[in-house]
């Protein structure tokens, strides 16, 4: 399995496009989410454990009442990768998972 290879400009456009909420930020893309801490937290754990399955890894930013991502592929030199709109896809179905599970 060798280096991704980064993406054009172009294709970063049209893969963000397929990604409402994810912006561009420099060679990284990001999304903030509006999430109770406690749902958050466990949102996290999830994340996490998808992302060693993957071995693709996120920028986690947890608050009181937001989560933050920001994903670059790092073996890439800090590019953007297919890898990387893989990962969001997969972090907004995990955050909107916890995001629905009730308190109680």
């Amino acid at each position: 399995m060798g280096v991704p290879a980064p993406l054009s400009d172009e294709e970063i456009t049209a893969r963000l496009a397929e990604l409402p909420g994810w912006s561009r930020e420099g060679d990284e893309i990001t999304r903030t989410y509006a999430i109770r801490y406690h749902a958050a937290v466990a949102a996290i754990v999830t994340i996490a454990d998808r992302s060693r399955r993957i071995q693709h890894h996120a920028d986690l930013d947890l608050r009181i009442d937001h989560l933050r991502a920001a994903i670059t592929t790092h073996d890439a030199g800090h590019r953007l990768t297919e890898a990387d709109f893989d990962l969001a896809h997969r972090i907004d179905q995990i955050v909107t998972a916890h995001q629905e599970i009730p308190l109680d």
